[in-house]
C-alpha cells in the first residue's frame, strides 16, 4: 500500500510522483483550536535549498518530523508529504472524518484530512490541517529521491479547498494560523530571496522570512505596492499573486523593442498583461507568440515539440526584462536561457533551454492570467507579498506585492561571458545576432492548444455572452410582435399596424355616403321621396351602425384583446514541460 500525508499548504509541482512506505497512525476524533506557541526570535530567516536551479526547499517539522517542501507562492492551503520521509517514527494525527481528493496536471490524490503540530519560520501551530493521502497511484518516481518530500502552498486562504471542507479557521493554511499569532496586521507578509546555482556574481544564498525583511535588501519597501486584486476574477480560488504590466510596455524582447501582445484577460486594461507569479513554476509560462518573439530569431534555436520548450545553443546571450509599476526589472541572461537540465539535440550537440515556455497545461481556459513568471524570474528579484485582509478579514489593508530587482545587465553579461564562453566575450560575433524580424520561426500551435484557446474565448467572456444573447432574444422578440401587429392592423383599414385605431372620421363618412349617389338622381316624385326618406333612414342607420360593429371586430376589441396579452422571456500543474 502506498500511502502519504498532504499537510495544510502542501501542493505537488513536479512531474515526478509520490510512492512510499505504508506507516501506522494514531488517530483521535476530536478537533482542537488553533493555540499557537510565540515565535522565537533567534530564527529571523528560514534557509532555502536551491535544488538545481529547479526547486526551492524549506524544512518544516511536521508532527515532530523534519519534511522537505517546495515553497509555492501558487496554491493555497494543500500539499503533498511522502511519508518516506517520516521515517520511523509516526506523528500523531486527528482524523477530521473529511475526505477530499486533489487532481494535478500530472496525477492525482486522494485521502482524508487530518490534523497535527507544524512548525515552521520559527512558529508552532497546533492542529494544523493536512491531507493523509492513501490513493497516489497516478505518480510515477518517489519525490524525496529527488531531494524533497512536498510543498508548502504561500497563497491565500481563499481557494483552499481544506478550507472549504472545514468548518470555521479549522482549515486554515499554516500562514494564516502564524499570522494570527500577531496583533499587527502590518506584520502580514512574506519576503523571498532565491538563489542562483552557477553564478559566479553572486553573493547571497536563498532565504524566506515572516514579518521581516532580509538584511541588505530593506529597499524593498520603497518600490511601487502592485495591487494584487486590480482585475476581477470569475471565481474566488483563482486569486493568485498578480500584477500588470506597464502599459504598451511589459516585455522587453532581445531587440531592444518592445513584445506587443493583447491580453485575453476581459478586465485588463488596454496594453497590459495580467502576470501571475509563482514559485511552483520552474519556468515562465507565456503566449506562444511570446515565446517565439523571444526565440524564434535565434540561430539554430529548435523548438522542442514534446517537451514543448525552445532548445538554444548555450551561447546565445539574450537580454530580456519586464516593466512592472514603471520600474523595470532585468531577467539574467543565465535564466532565460537555462543550462541545468542536459539537453542535448539529436545530433548530440549540448543545448539549453529557453525558459519563457509557451504555455500549454497551465493555460488560463477562464481567462484569469497572461503568464505566469516562474522562479527563473523570480530569482531577479527579492519579492515581498504583503498578505492585507486575506490573512485578517478585520483589517482594510488590501494585498499587495513589492519587487525589488537584484540584476545588474552589466554584471549580468560578465557572468554570462565568464560561465557560457569561457571568460572570452564573443557576444559581438555574427553567429549571435538575431535573424530579421522577417525570418522569425513561429512554433507548432497544436490541435489541443487551439482547442483551450477557443474555450477560453467563450469561457473567460459567458456574462457578456449570455447579457447579449438576453438582448438578442428581446429584440427579435419585440420585432416579431411588432410585424404580428402590423400584419392584423393591414387586414383592416380601421386600424394602424400597432393595434390602435386610427380616427374615425374618414371611415364614418365614407360608410355614410355609402349608396346615396343613386337616391339623388330619383324622380322627386311624392311618393318616391317618401320611400327614398325611409330608404335613406335605413341607410344611415346602416352607417351609424357599420363603424361600430368594425371597431369591435378590428378596431378598439382587437387592440384591447393585444395589448392584453404576455410574451413569457426564458430566465435567462506538470506545467512547463514536466518541471514545476
Amino acid at each position: 500500500m502506498h500511502s502519504f500525508i498532504i499537510p495544510l499548504s502542501l501542493i505537488l509541482v513536479s512531474s515526478a510522483s509520490v510512492t512510499a512506505l505504508t506507516f501506522p497512525f494514531q488517530v483521535r476524533t476530536d478537533i482542537p483550536s488553533h493555540p499557537l506557541s510565540r515565535r522565537d526570535s533567534s530564527n529571523s530567516s528560514t534557509p532555502l535549498t536551491n535544488s538545481g536551479n529547479a526547486q526551492y526547499i524549506a524544512n518544516v517539522t511536521l508532527g515532530g518530523q523534519e519534511v522537505r517542501l517546495i515553497i509555492d507562492t501558487g496554491r493555497q492551503a494543500l500539499g503533498f508529504i511522502s511519508l518516506n520521509a517520516l521515517n520511523d517514527s509516526v506523528p500523531t494525527t486527528t482524523d477530521t472524518g473529511k475526505s477530499l481528493s486533489l487532481s494535478y496536471a500530472i496525477g492525482s490524490a486522494g485521502g482524508d484530512i487530518h490534523t497535527t503540530t507544524a512548525q515552521f519560520g520559527g512558529y508552532t501551530v497546533n492542529n494544523q490541517a493536512f491531507l493523509l493521502v492513501t490513493d497516489a497511484s497516478s505518480f510515477g518516481t518517489d519525490i524525496h529521491d529527488q531531494g524533497y518530500d512536498g510543498l508548502i502552498g504561500l497563497g491565500p486562504n481563499e481557494g483552499s479547498k481544506i478550507y472549504d471542507k472545514l468548518s470555521g479557521d479549522a482549515g486554515d493554511t499554516l500562514l494564516n494560523n502564524i499570522f494570527s499569532q500577531s496583533s499587527n496586521s502590518s506584520n502580514n507578509f512574506i519576503s523571498l530571496l532565491l538563489n542562483r546555482h552557477g553564478d559566479p556574481g553572486q553573493n547571497y544564498t536563498g532565504q524566506m522570512t515572516i514579518a521581516e525583511y532580509i538584511s541588505g535588501f530593506e529597499n524593498v519597501t520603497s518600490m511601487p505596492k502592485n495591487d494584487v486584486e486590480s482585475v476581477l476574477k470569475l471565481l474566488g480560488s483563482d486569486q493568485h499573486w498578480q500584477a500588470l504590466t506597464d502599459k504598451n510596455n511589459g516585455i522587453i524582447g532581445p531587440d531592444g523593442l518592445v513584445i506587443q501582445y493583447d491580453s485575453i484577460v476581459p478586465k485588463a486594461p488596454d496594453g497590459q498583461l495580467v502576470v501571475v507569479f509563482d514559485s511552483g513554476f520552474t519556468f515562465n509560462q507565456v503566449p506562444r507568440d511570446i515565446s517565439d518573439a523571444i526565440y524564434g530569431r535565434v540561430q539554430g534555436a529548435i523548438y522542442d515539440s514534446t517537451n514543448e520548450w525552445w532548445t538554444i545553443p548555450c551561447g546565445q546571450m539574450l537580454n530580456l526584462s519586464l516593466n512592472f509599476g514603471g520600474v523595470n526589472y532585468p531577467v539574467h541572461p543565465l535564466d532565460t536561457v537555462d543550462d541545468n537540465f542536459g539537453i542535448t539535440s539529436s545530433n548530440g550537440t549540448h543545448m539549453c533551454i529557453g525558459s519563457f515556455q509557451p504555455i500549454t497545461t497551465a493555460f488560463s481556459l477562464l481567462g484569469n492570467y497572461d503568464m505566469i513568471m516562474g522562479m527563473s524570474f523570480l530569482r531577479n528579484v527579492y519579492a515581498v507579498l504583503n498578505y492585507g485582509d486575506w490573512a485578517d478579514d478585520d483589517t482594510d489593508s488590501d494585498p499587495f506585492l513589492q519587487l525589488l530587482s537584484t540584476t545588474n545587465v552589466v554584471a549580468a553579461h560578465n557572468d554570462f561571458v565568464q560561465v557560457r564562453m569561457g571568460g572570452v566575450d564573443t557576444t559581438a560575433s555574427s553567429q549571435w545576432a538575431l535573424l530579421p524580424a522577417s525570418e522569425e520561426v513561429h512554433s507548432p500551435v497544436s490541435e489541443e492548444e487551439k482547442k483551450k484557446e477557443y474555450q477560453e474565448m467563450i469561457l473567460s467572456r459567458w456574462p457578456y455572452i449570455f447579457v447579449g444573447c438576453l438582448v438578442f432574444v428581446l429584440l427579435v422578440a419585440g420585432f416579431v410582435i411588432w410585424r404580428c401587429c402590423c400584419r392584423k392592423g393591414r387586414k383592416n383599414r380601421g386600424c394602424c399596424c400597432c393595434g390602435r385605431n386610427k380616427t374615425n372620421a374618414p371611415v364614418l363618412e365614407k360608410h355614410l355616403n355609402s349608396g346615396r349617389k343613386s337616391d339623388s338622381y330619383l324622380p322627386l316624385q311624392e311618393g318616391t321621396l317618401k320611400a327614398n326618406a325611409s330608404l335613406m333612414s335605413f341607410n344611415n342607420s346602416a352607417a351609424s351602425l357599420h363603424p361600430q360593429s368594425a371597431y369591435s371586430a378590428y378596431g378598439i376589441g382587437q387592440g384591447k384583446d393585444h395589448g392584453s396579452s404576455g410574451f413569457d422571456f426564458p430566465e435567462p500543474t506538470h506545467v512547463g514541460g514536466g518541471y514545476r
